[in-house]
């Protein structure tokens, strides 16, 4: 197999714009790329051993191919575990790298790669991590690309997705998709029962806004709201917003925008996943002409939510309401391009 020269790939971070919870009981999404990224880049290197460096998590890993194959093995193994009620997911992994480590076992596999082959790759990237992004999602499918690019191998969007959802499985349990499907393709999706449609990219000008890292696991949160989901008719009032917030953005309606996104907070501060220290900030958010919303699992303990998402006409009322929590503004906006390779 012919090796490339040097290769990076890029790929965007996430955003949910309505649906987070919802969708897991059949209902609508709407999720937006954005333009926060992952870069990988991969370079030749002497010797016949791959190296791994992931500076955004102070890591750095020296592997063989069959070093590789060796953790896929045992990350299976512990994955079965946890399918039988053994382990939990976060016991899977023992690190956050290794879910890098593992996708790309998956690919060596998949392209018949035999022998040890020496390169460097290194991920950088401006991901909130944590906070409802997609970072994983990212990471994973930026290596994918990076690589396949780098080895000059004929890998389908198709494959990329399975590798990439079977790695996802090994963090999350069982991946819906959604985000590796937002990485893959860019703009703004909606997404219901596993089918995908894209719609034009939104120009509507959005804000983001780091509350911090949850104090509770994504897990916790459904588990949480499964409650609301099973014995309400709370599904059907999220697929509602959906629908209406997916109207206004196709119509670039920043009012009817405003109006869906207020909605969705209520609903989301029903099923217990928004912390009162953010619904404090909404309601500031609010009173103030905006409309804000977190954007991912939320949290059902603490003072951090993750991502929210901010839509307001004046930015200097939202500066002022920023300083006095000890926020920073993040202007987003939607990115077309899922990942590519630059």
């Amino acid at each position: 197999m012919k090796i490339a020269d040097p290769t990076q790939a890029i790929a965007p971070g996430k955003l949910i714009l309505s649906g987070e919870h919802s969708v897991v009981y059949g209902n609508p999404a709407l999720v937006m790329a954005v333009n926060r990224y992952v870069t990988t880049t991969v370079l030749p290197q002497t010797g016949s051993h791959i190296t791994f460096c992931f500076p955004h998590l102070s890591a750095e890993r020296h592997v063989r191919l069959t070093d590789l194959m060796q953790l896929q093995d045992r990350i299976r193994q512990n994955y079965h575990h946890f399918l039988n009620g053994e382990l939990t997911i976060r016991e899977v992994l023992r690190e956050p790298v290794e879910l890098v480590l593992f996708a790309l076992s998956l690919l060596f596999e998949a392209v018949n790669m035999e022998s040890d082959i020496g390169m460097r790759m290194t991920m950088q990237t401006d991901i909130l991590i944590g906070c409802g992004m997609g970072s994983s999602a990212a990471v994973v499918l930026s290596v994918l690309t990076a690589l396949a690019a780098y080895l000059k191998a004929n890998v389908s969007s198709e494959m990329f997705f399975n590798l990439a959802q079977q790695a996802e499985n090994m963090q999350h349990g069982k991946s819906s998709g959604l985000d590796l499907q937002s990485v893959l393709q860019g703009g703004c999706l909606y997404f219901k029962e596993g089918q995908v449609t894209a719609r034009t990219p939104s120009l509507l000008p959005l804000y983001l806004i780091n509350t911090g890292q949850p104090q509770t696991s994504t897990g916790e949160c459904v588990t949480l709201a499964a409650n609301y989901f099973k014995n309400t008719q709370i599904g059907h009032d999220f697929a509602m917003v959906t629908d209406a917030m997916d109207n206004a953005l196709q119509c670039n309606n920043m009012a009817d925008f405003i109006l869906t996104v207020r909605e969705n907070h209520k609903l989301l501060n029903t099923i217990g996943v928004v912390p009162q220290k953010v619904q404090h900030f909404i309601a500031e958010i609010e009173q103030n002409g905006g409309a804000a919303k977190i954007s991912g699992a939320g949290a059902v303990a603490g003072n951090n939510a993750g991502a929210v998402i901010v839509a307001i006409q004046d930015k200097t009322v939202l500066h002022k309401i920023t300083d006095r929590y000890q926020q920073e503004i993040i202007p987003i906006q939607c990115e077309a391009r899922g990942v590519y390779v630059n």
